[in-house]
């Protein structure tokens, strides 16, 4: 038995966004006289969509008067200032072009807005991943299934077909949701014992992209 497919999250896989995000989010505080938040503090926040990530940056989270309009701004000026600082993380272009050739399918599933996720692919990986798929009003974000079973059925694999690419927790639960197997990359926004801590048991655990390909290649040798 072969994998047929490879669904990759956005934010801490595929591309290093923590830049332009954490930029968005202290424009955004700053705007309304919100202290801003470091680096460091907006990559613990991330990984559950726009909505938890400013109810964290924000001290009083969702009891701030004025939250509904804070997160609407923090998504349109994101929306247009996604790709400043952005860009792949070591081997990953080459990763993606390899698997392509190999003929795997490939996706890229994110907790990201629907357009952002898709403009990001498109600029980035548009030539070897056709299916992207953000957060929209009719899907559950991650760790729900959902949008894993839309680019299942976009890509037309079953569930044994396909394995999911991650960085976190949320990643890993999005996996173990879905009912598929899940490595858990080293170079993204959580260190191995942040996931430790988080309870997070993937199958494997790479430091560099290249592995994934590795791994891939070694189960198809082991069923030949």
């Amino acid at each position: 038995m072969k994998y047929k497919a490879v669904i990759f999250d956005m934010d801490g896989t595929v591309l290093n966004t923590i830049e332009d995000i954490t930029d968005s989010v202290n424009v955004i505080l700053d705007r309304y006289g919100i202290p801003l938040r470091s680096v460091d503090e907006v990559r613990h926040f991330v990984g559950n969509g726009a909505r938890v990530l400013m109810n964290k940056a924000i001290p009083e989270g969702e009891e701030h008067p004025q939250f509904e309009k804070i997160l609407g701004d923090y998504e349109a000026y994101y929306q247009e200032h996604c790709n400043i600082k952005t860009g792949p993380y070591h081997h990953i272009p080459e990763l993606l072009k390899e698997l392509s050739d190999r003929g795997y399918k490939l996706a890229i599933v994110s907790n990201k807005p629907m357009g952002a996720v898709r403009e990001l692919n498109k600029i980035y990986f548009g030539e070897y991943v056709k299916v992207a798929i953000g957060v929209t009003k009719e899907l559950r974000r991650k760790p729900y299934p959902d949008e894993c079973i839309l680019a299942m059925e976009e890509m037309g694999v079953e569930k044994s077909d396909c394995i999911y690419v991650g960085d976190s927790d949320v990643d890993y639960k999005t996996a173990v949701n879905t009912g598929i197997g899940c490595i858990s990359c080293l170079w993204g926004f959580r260190t191995k014992a942040e996931l430790d801590s988080a309870g997070v048991a993937s199958d494997y655990y790479v430091s560099d992209p290249m592995e994934i390909l590795e791994i891939i290649e070694k189960k198809f040798e082991n069923f030949c």
